[in-house]
């Protein structure tokens, strides 16, 4: 078994903690455990390496203060771009239905709003992590069965093409997604059940760079602009905005999945036609067009955007689970990496206060986590599948009231351009709030 060679561990800071999955909450984790002066933190991957691939990413002002304050913002917002504001159109037309000055953001919550490549936010967070002596990865290994939850975790992890290997550790993080080995493992064993939710929503991700561009002004004054636009049309938008210092423009799709009904609950990808995808766009307006002729033919990829009913719990025993793997969103209000990073930054504070290494205390501690976390998570999973249906309406009465809405502009109906949902995401410290509350919960749990 692998585990300590020189017995118990004696001091809290050099407990053996484990992460499944190195995503943007495995990762987040590791760093924020490091920063805390966790001394022994192994992250298993099964990839056999962060190849950082994916689309553009919003960079809200709650994940950046989190970021800054485990050293990396820095490196990551040098290559984002600050969005000064956003702007609601008709997909048929591109008219104007609401703007929105973005401005404010930075004065109020201290921070821009910004939006970057993914592959720059998690290579970011991976080179804080590497610079941390304490974080150890454990690349092509999978964890899979786990034979213990306390007093210390013990599982079996398999590296490919090799047998599998018993580990113990003193607590496990899943990190593992949406598809994730651990949370399923915990509900069976509850005897709980928790199922996945079909949406029945599709995304097609795509960049574009400036030399694609750069001959069309009209396609020039996009990749070169401050904005974040949603384009929105009868069931189906598109939210586009330029990263990576301006030389990609990154489109982001939502549109009724057609394509997934008869793949296994398992798939989340497919390669799709690009015939089809003009199609589904067909009634947008020619910039749009212009825009998804440029993906070379081959090159299409659906998502299928799935996401999973609320869990009892994410805690049993010496394990917890963080992320996708317990509360996956709609990209509707770019919060899903940002509310992994949120649980990763209180899981540092917490595991910070832990009094001692009983298993008992370990529970409690992370039961902690789960209380600070679990509302707010489950809140902003709500509001977005309700932006979601705002903006998805279908041609009619409701779709008119919408839009009279939007060009009114005193409630915004597409939640994340609206001021009073930005104050309630972008003014959270989750890291304040769980300092500030972990005295009381830790009695309570």
């Amino acid at each position: 078994m692998i585990g300590r060679t020189n017995g118990a561990s004696t001091s809290v800071k050099d407990m053996h903690i484990v992460i499944s999955g190195a995503g943007m909450g495995g990762l987040a984790t590791a760093l924020a455990l490091a920063k805390k002066g966790f001394t022994h933190i192994d992250v298993y991957e099964t990839a056999s390496s962060l190849g950082f691939v994916g689309a553009g990413i919003q960079l809200a002002p709650n994940m950046a203060r989190i970021l800054n304050r485990l050293g990396v913002w820095k490196q990551i917002s040098s290559t984002a771009v600050v969005l000064e504001e956003t702007s609601i159109r008709q997909g048929s037309t591109d008219e104007e239905l609401s703007h929105v000055d973005l401005m404010y953001i930075e004065k109020t919550y201290g921070y821009p709003h910004m939006v970057g490549h993914r592959a720059d936010l998690a290579g970011g967070i991976y080179d804080g992590c590497k610079r941390e002596k304490a974080i150890t990865f454990y690349f092509s290994r999978s964890v899979e069965e786990v034979l213990e939850w306390s007093p210390k975790p013990i599982f079996m992890a398999r590296p490919r093409g090799g047998e599998p290997i018993k580990v113990e550790c003193d607590v496990l993080l899943g990190a593992d997604g949406v598809k994730s080995n651990i949370r399923d493992q915990i509900l069976k064993l509850l005897n709980l059940e928790s199922r996945v939710v079909d949406t029945e929503q599709a995304a097609y991700r795509i960049m574009l760079n400036r030399d694609q561009m750069k001959d069309d002004p009209e396609l020039l004054k996009l990749i070169d602009s401050d904005k974040v636009i949603r384009w929105i049309g009868p069931k189906r938008h598109i939210i586009a905005y330029p990263v990576s210092n301006k030389q990609i423009y990154n489109l982001s799709t939502a549109q009724p999945d057609t394509h997934f009904a008869a793949a296994p609950s398992a798939t989340y990808t497919t390669k799709g036609s690009k015939k089809t995808m003009l199609e589904v766009y067909g009634d947008f307006c020619p910039m749009i067009h212009r825009m998804l002729n440029m993906v070379p033919e081959g090159e299409v990829c659906e998502w299928k955007l799935r996401v999973h009913e609320p869990l009892a719990s994410w805690v049993h025993g010496s394990t917890a689970l963080v992320g996708d793997a317990c509360h996956p969103t709609l990209p509707h209000l770019a919060q899903g990496a940002a509310q992994a990073i949120e649980d990763a930054a209180v899981l540092g504070e917490v595991f910070a206060k832990l009094p001692d290494l009983q298993p008992e205390s370990i529970n409690k501690m992370l039961k902690v986590y789960e209380a600070v976390r679990k509302e707010r998570a489950y809140m902003l999973v709500d509001l977005a599948a309700a932006s979601g249906k705002a903006l998805h309406l279908g041609s009619g009465e409701a779709q008119k009231e919408r839009d009279r809405m939007f060009k009114e502009g005193k409630t915004i109906p597409d939640k994340w351009a609206d001021a009073n949902v930005q104050k309630e995401i972008y003014g959270h410290d989750c890291m304040q709030v769980a300092s500030d509350s972990f005295d009381e919960l830790f009695s309570k749990a």
